[in-house]
């Protein structure tokens, strides 16, 4: 089921083969964590992304040896029938690297610069214009990121000073949240004056505090057209920085402020990388906004239920699907909305089950041992035995097979609900 919240009108902007903005769907993007010099890992990982859903992949451009790859990890990818759209994260030196290296300026389909890293003064000026022209030759899409970590120390002191001799000052924190947006805005009025036309341009307001990102992207969003990139910047580690992203871009998306989003995790140790693509795909599918892959409804388990088998079965399911959908979502369109549930007693079993496309509703501690199957809302199959679980993952598939394949009756079934941001 996806629901339509009613989306701020922004321009569109199209990178590449993809549109960001206005009624596009709102995009997952994620960043590689490789050096770039090494093109062989960068383009494996990019892929890994991709596959995972990542729709924009961000890469690191942060040294002549960084640019000189971009190209053959573009041709690398474009090998491995890859077509995701690189975007190159610029900082400090972007405007000599684009420079130097026009087949790195060439090969990427968006330049992301942050307006406080660029340099001061003059010279600044003068590096910033050269990578907004180069975009615009080349005709490439900016993102203009302002960050609260770097943001334009000049404009924060002229801004400040002009707080101090104002009848009525605000709080300093009031202030530096509004030289986020001043900088954003002001960036890309230059970067428009310099011949980037609007439809080329996104702008984000990053900070670490979800109540701070919150206002401050509800302030731009109001005073603005351009899409808008969301993420909570040095989310952390583990469960505290997928909470904490979920609670403040859930609140925006469900105002219809995004565009695209990303959710900035501190990978744990010897942790996939695409973590943070699958939580940004979940954020948006629990919400209804988009559908990525099937999604497992289970129970969390109680004295009911002391048996593991309920636990391990929606696992594997959800592993299985997820893994599976980079072949799928060109065989079966539509599966991604598939609901499956994995039910572990007859308390809630049995209702959970009917309720999702295809269900299981395994026995509790003490039930007779054995799991009826529900398929469209009908008691169809009871299994029994040891090996239940393969038995249901096969039902699963054949369902899939027959529902999504090319004359399957779900294959372009699409339930909208609509909602009106508030």
């Amino acid at each position: 089921m996806t629901v339509a919240v009613a989306r701020r009108k922004t321009h569109l902007v199209h990178i590449d083969h993809i549109t960001v903005g206005s009624n596009a769907p709102i995009r997952v993007q994620s960043m590689t964590n490789t050096d770039t010099a090494d093109a062989q890992s960068t383009a494996e990982q990019v892929k890994q992304l991709a596959d995972a859903g990542s729709e924009l992949v961000r890469i690191t451009v942060n040294s002549p040896e960084a640019a000189a790859k971009v190209a053959e990890i573009r041709q690398r990818l474009a090998d491995m029938g890859c077509n995701v759209p690189l975007v190159g994260d610029f900082h400090f030196n972007g405007d000599r690297l684009l420079k130097d290296y026009p087949d790195c300026a060439k090969a990427l389909a968006k330049y992301r610069l942050n307006p406080g890293n660029v340099g001061k003064g003059v010279k600044g000026d003068e590096k910033f214009a050269f990578m907004i022209t180069t975009a615009a030759n080349y005709d490439k899409a900016v993102r203009i990121g302002v960050n609260w970590g770097s943001l334009d120390q000049t404009l924060a002191k002229r801004m400040m000073d002009a707080n101090q001799l104002s009848a009525n000052p605000m709080a300093v924190d009031a202030v530096m949240k509004e030289a986020l947006i001043v900088s954003a805005l002001e960036s890309a009025q230059k970067a428009e004056n310099l011949g980037l036309p609007a439809e080329k341009i996104i702008l984000s307001c990053k900070v670490s505090n979800v109540q701070d990102l919150i206002e401050v992207y509800q302030n731009l969003a109001a005073r603005c057209t351009y899409p808008l990139h969301l993420g909570l910047t040095e989310a952390g580690m583990g469960s505290k920085g997928i909470v904490a992203s979920t609670a403040a871009l859930a609140i925006l998306l469900q105002q219809g402020v995004g565009d695209t989003i990303r959710v900035s995790l501190t990978p744990e140790p010897g942790s996939a990388r695409t973590k943070e693509v699958v939580v940004a795909q979940e954020i948006l599918q629990t919400m209804g906004l988009r559908s990525f892959t099937p999604l497992v409804t289970a129970c969390p388990g109680c004295g009911r239920t002391s048996s593991h088998v309920f636990q391990e079965l929606a696992r594997d399911i959800q592993q299985y699907l997820r893994e599976k959908m980079p072949v799928w979502r060109s065989l079966y369109p539509g599966v991604e909305n598939l609901n499956v549930a994995v039910m572990g007693c007859v308390v809630n079993g049995p209702g959970e089950s009917k309720l999702a496309d295809i269900g299981i509703s395994l026995p509790g501690t003490g039930e007779t041992p054995v799991a009826p199957v529900y398929i469209d809302g009908e008691r169809k199959v009871t299994l029994k035995g040891d090996h239940m679980a393969e038995e249901f993952l096969l039902i699963v598939e054949n369902y899939i097979h027959d529902n999504y394949g090319l004359n399957g009756k779900k294959r372009h079934e699409t339930k909208v609900i609509p909602i009106v941001a508030q």
